[in-house]
């Protein structure tokens, strides 16, 4: 389920506060040194350092 664009436009990634994109289940960190992709649960975005994964 997509989220929604009002809601996209004002999240910001955690770590280096660069904006985010989202990808099939993940927003994703758009940042060039940074990357990390955060998970969406049941429509609710997990902005949480400990919970992203590294880019590969």
């Amino acid at each position: 389920m997509p989220l929604e664009a009002g809601l996209l436009e004002i999240l910001a990634c955690p770590a280096c506060h660069a904006p985010l994109k989202e990808q099939e289940s993940e927003l994703v960190c758009t940042g060039a040194d940074c990357g990390l992709a955060y998970p969406v649960r049941d429509g609710i975005p997990v902005l949480l350092v400990d919970e992203a994964r590294r880019p590969a």
